[in-house]
């Protein structure tokens, strides 16, 4: 029952949440029944003594377009405030923030939020993240110091996803900002479309339907999306530059150089902007930082503890901990010295770091021994050190028990504590092959990035290998941990590769008397497939090939 009820929780957020943050005016063209709803301010904005809203504001871009906003501002006008600009997800409007606006400007801060370009009432063609909504995000900081009682030195930008990629680059450019909160971002973009060669297929279609309904899309969204499913060597070079030029890691020198105070927040089950990247760009700050790491998946954290009142609502409260800390001054609860926070799936516990190299972490090597006639694979702490050669082979015609099953809504449904399962004895051994390890002689505290590196032989010019960390108990039922991936999308038919595949960031606990168990499969519902047709690939040992899985953990 306890598992139905929190299934039930999530259809109705999936059903009812984004019509409630998302209404605008334009609702009541498209659907005449909604025509009720097509006064947001009468129906969202809230209402109080301490501040005042102006929901007619429009910001006038270089290239001479309108940007829809509204302004939260202090009743009391008697001295500079600090200020927060907030800027809108992928698909949503300047009314995504109010209830945030309305919380800090009860406690001093002028609150400005703005619909992207086109997006909600906003002109223009939506730019992805690109120039245009760089020099845009400049105009509104330029709008609040020429009209409103703003301290210049202290401005904060953030938002959720689109919102948060483009405060982090803008900020880079522009120094007046002192302080980003950046939920749900990025780090590379190519990583995230691309990463691995393995177009990232669930959330690709779910961002670009969602732009083309509700925004004015540029047309070369759609066309790159399906140049990075098609593997087209002729555009991806294209595809390449322009994500580059939208990844926030690009400018992480220029943020270091403005001293940006940057807070992040990402869940680790996020398999639209896996937690890598903004991981790696997270190690590679020398600014003011601190992250939170939580179960989930992209947007859930930061939306349903906030909306529904499922959970702890960490992120929005360390996001006003970040704005006071630094744009007011005031010290509060979040470390400096340990600026990871990474709280353990399934769990209530949490773990700081001052990064993913600590001291604390060790890592456990395991090398992969192949499976007999009469044994399964093993993971084992001795090279598998034959001299000659030896593979296991996999028949890639359909898929196996081992999976991130059903995207999106899987992950989060292990925000809610429901893990994602699999049957690892009851799994096909020839379109999947496993490896356990011994017995957990004590709990494993699993934190970081594992990795897997293999020798492989595909027998097609196109060919995908997924990798899945479970934990299994003694019956063989398995939590899955993190998996990663990695496609060929043209490789010499025959010929022996090496791939290094990074799993997604993880903070799990391995019990006692439990395995860990590496699971390989050859597609997986998350990812595009490079090839329809059925192929084989190998897995091979021996004659100096020793494959390898390593695991960050707690001493």
């Amino acid at each position: 029952m306890k598992i139905m009820t929190r299934i039930f929780t999530v259809l109705w957020v999936a059903l009812f949440s984004t019509p409630l943050i998302s209404l605008h005016a334009n609702a009541a063209s498209h659907l005449p029944i909604l025509d009720w709803l097509s006064k947001p301010q009468e129906l969202l904005l809230p209402r109080s003594e301490h501040f005042t809203i102006d929901d007619s504001i429009e910001i006038t871009t270089e290239d001479g377009l309108n940007l829809k906003a509204n302004i939260f501002v202090p009743t009391q006008l008697d001295e500079k405030f600090p200020a927060v600009i907030f800027i809108n997800s992928w698909a949503l409007n300047e009314y995504q923030y109010i209830k945030q606006a309305a919380y800090l400007a009860e406690r001093g801060y002028i609150v400005l939020s703005y619909a992207t370009r086109g997006f909600g009432g906003s002109e223009g063609v939506v730019d992805t993240a690109g120039p245009n909504d760089i020099a845009d995000y400049s105009k509104a900081i330029d709008f609040l110091i020429d009209n409103y009682p703003v301290d210049v030195n202290a401005i904060g930008t953030g938002g959720i996803s689109y919102g948060s990629g483009i405060s982090l680059i803008g900020a880079a450019q522009d120094s007046r900002v002192k302080a980003v909160a950046a939920l749900s971002s990025w780090g590379s973009l190519v990583d995230s479309l691309y990463g691995n060669q393995s177009p990232r297929l669930a959330w690709g279609e779910i961002l670009t339907l969602s732009g083309q309904l509700t925004g004015n899309l540029d047309d070369t969204v759609p066309r790159y999306w399906e140049a990075i499913k098609s593997h087209d060597e002729s555009t991806l070079p294209e595809v390449i530059d322009w994500a580059l030029v939208r990844s926030p890691s690009e400018y992480i020198d220029k943020l270091n150089a403005n001293g940006t105070a940057i807070y992040l927040a990402k869940s680790y089950g996020d398999n639209l902007f896996q937690p890598n990247s903004l991981m790696t760009l997270f190690e590679q700050l020398t600014t003011p930082k601190y992250i939170d790491l939580l179960p989930g998946t992209h947007g859930t954290a930061e939306v349903l503890p906030d909306l529904l009142g499922i959970g702890e609502n960490l992120v929005w409260e360390n996001v006003y901990h970040w704005f006071d800390l630094h744009l007011k001054q005031q010290p509060n609860r979040l470390p400096s010295d340990k600026p990871i926070n990474m709280k353990v799936k399934f769990s209530d516990s949490t773990d700081q770091f001052t990064s993913l190299s600590d001291t604390k972490i060790a890592i456990q090597r395991y090398f992969l021994h192949p499976r007999t006639w009469f044994d399964n694979g093993d993971l084992e702490v001795t090279p598998y050190g034959v001299s000659q050669s030896k593979d296991n082979t996999l028949n890639a015609w359909a898929g196996t028990l081992f999976t991130t099953s059903i995207p999106v809504l899987s992950q989060l449904l292990e925000q809610l504590e429901v893990p994602v399962y699999s049957h690892i004895y009851a799994a096909s051994n020839i379109r999947g092959i496993y490896y356990q390890s011994p017995k957990a002689v004590s709990k494993m505290k699993i934190r970081g990035n594992p990795s897997v590196s293999l020798y492989v032989q595909p027998h097609a010019e196109q060919a995908q290998l997924v990798a899945y960390l479970y934990d299994m108990n003694a019956l063989g039922t398995a939590k899955l941990i993190t998996h990663g991936v990695y496609t060929l999308p043209k490789t010499k038919v025959g010929e022996v590769i090496k791939l290094d595949i990074e799993m997604t960031t993880t903070a799990y606990d391995v019990p006692q008397g439990h395995r860990v168990v590496l699971a390989l499969d050859t597609q997986d519902p998350q990812y595009k497939k490079p090839n329809r047709r059925a192929y084989y690939i190998d897995i091979e040992y021996g004659n100096g090939r020793e494959s390898e899985l390593t695991i960050p953990f707690i001493r």
